[in-house]
């Protein structure tokens, strides 16, 4: 006797689109992909092995479908606060300027570099949360000077951030120090 194979549950229940792929509705807006109560197709693998179990979309069933219309214009009310606070973080970007202090030699040439992470820990210094991956950096800052960061807030919302790369303090006092002959 042939044995047969279990299909998941879930497995059943995704509805498949025209093309082979899956249809989801997403629960929350997705980069690259759709906007927060859209039907989307997608292939099975991103849809079971991200998508679902992290929470961000659901099978599109019509039930799913009435249930986000009838509550379409307070999801809209929600995504507008959100915004709202996202633009206020920009606001509060674009005001704040953070100093970071490097190894640097005459020239001002550091012998390392700023990158993301030095960013987001001299940010949480000002209780402002930001995590790397929103950090755009163009390349690692490698000399002294001041250069403004683009930080993705999400949703087409940056702020620009003023980030001073100076000297570490000592060498800024050894520097004045007068040389002995």
């Amino acid at each position: 006797m042939a044995a047969k194979t279990k299909i998941p549950s879930r497995a059943k229940r995704l509805k498949r689109a025209a093309n082979g792929g899956i249809e989801l509705l997403l629960i929350q807006s997705v980069d690259h992909l759709g906007k927060q109560g859209e039907v989307v197709t997608v292939r099975r693998g991103y849809a079971m092995n991200y998508l679902l179990p992290q929470g961000l979309a659901t099978v599109a069933s019509e039930h799913h479908k009435r249930m986000v219309e009838k509550h379409k214009a307070r999801l809209i009310e929600i995504q507008n606060e959100r915004l709202a606070g996202l633009r206020q973080v920009a606001e509060q970007l674009g005001r704040q300027s953070i100093t970071i202090e490097a190894n640097a030699n005459d020239e001002g040439h550091l012998y390392g570099s700023v990158g993301a992470p030095e960013i987001v820990k001299a940010l949480k210094q000002h209780d402002l949360a930001i995590t790397a991956d929103q950090v755009r950096l163009k390349g690692p800052l490698k000399e002294l000077g001041l250069y403004t960061v683009l930080i993705h807030l999400g949703q087409e919302i940056e702020g620009e951030l003023k980030v001073w790369v100076v000297p570490t303090v000592t060498e800024a006092i050894e520097e004045k120090k007068p040389a002995k002959s």
